[in-house]
């Protein structure tokens, strides 16, 4: 049975709920909402939070899983991209439960009791603090997070080989420093003036190497090898560089 519950004084549904409504998984759903939320991010009129409220739960084993909070906007949105008779049934179900809870709630102005409203009117002026304190909050970890969204989105949306000195430029240093600083962590090693991944790294997908033939100044013909990294490489090394501290000039 879908309810709504509170946060921070905001009205909201469980997305776990909402998938069971629309008849998804709750994978799927959440993975179309945090598509909607970066795309609500694109405009600086808009606040994702308005929508969607990242939040989280205990699955039965106790482990902690991620979720969202619709808020009435948000729900709005995924009903506005449903169609036919599941889109129908949801927009009835959801603006149903909202309008329940809107008429439970009784403004102060309207108790004529004194003391009734009073304590009413504490009431509100507590739940709209608590909102405005949780908006802040989640507003600063949206923000925190943002970062690394783009710069991944940055990666995932170019699907060429790059070089080592495109990936440093990133995080502001020269591609030789870049080499050298992944020599340290283990990552490559030199040979013949050419780095090379160690073993372990050599099946994860993350370089190309490419051959051109170049002619010597004595004539001899020759051929020079490059290491190019692939955009899965690119994401591996910001996994890794991460852990050491070393972040993009995006996230800094």
């Amino acid at each position: 049975m879908s309810e709504i519950q509170k946060y921070e004084g905001q009205p909201v549904i469980d997305s776990r709920q909402v998938a069971e409504m629309v008849g998804k998984q709750h994978k799927h759903l959440m993975r179309d909402i945090q598509k909607y939320s970066n795309d609500i991010l694109t405009s600086p009129n808009l606040d994702p939070l308005s929508f969607f409220i990242k939040s989280e739960y205990a699955d039965q084993k106790g482990e902690t899983r991620p979720c969202y909070l619709l808020t009435k906007q948000g729900c709005e949105f995924v009903a506005n991209k449903m169609t036919g008779r599941k889109g129908n049934i949801f927009t009835a179900e959801y603006v149903s439960l909202f309008n329940q809870m809107e008429s439970k709630q009784i403004d102060s102005y309207m108790i004529s009791d004194p003391v009734k409203r009073a304590e009413r009117w504490i009431e509100e002026h507590n739940e709209l603090t608590q909102e405005r304190k949780g908006r802040l909050i989640a507003e600063q970890r949206n923000l925190e997070l943002q970062p690394k969204a783009d710069y991944c989105d940055a990666i995932l949306s170019n699907k060429g080989l790059v070089t080592i000195t495109q990936i440093a430029k990133d995080y502001g240093m020269s591609g030789s420093k870049m080499n050298q600083l992944l020599h340290q962590l283990g990552v490559q090693y030199k040979q013949s003036g050419t780095w090379l991944l160690y073993a372990r790294y050599q099946t994860k997908g993350w370089t190309q190497s490419e051959t051109t033939p170049i002619t010597h100044r004595d004539g001899r013909l020759d051929v020079k090898m490059t290491t190019k990294w692939t955009q899965k490489g690119r994401l591996g090394l910001y996994e890794l560089l991460k852990q050491h501290d070393v972040l993009p000039l995006i996230e800094k």
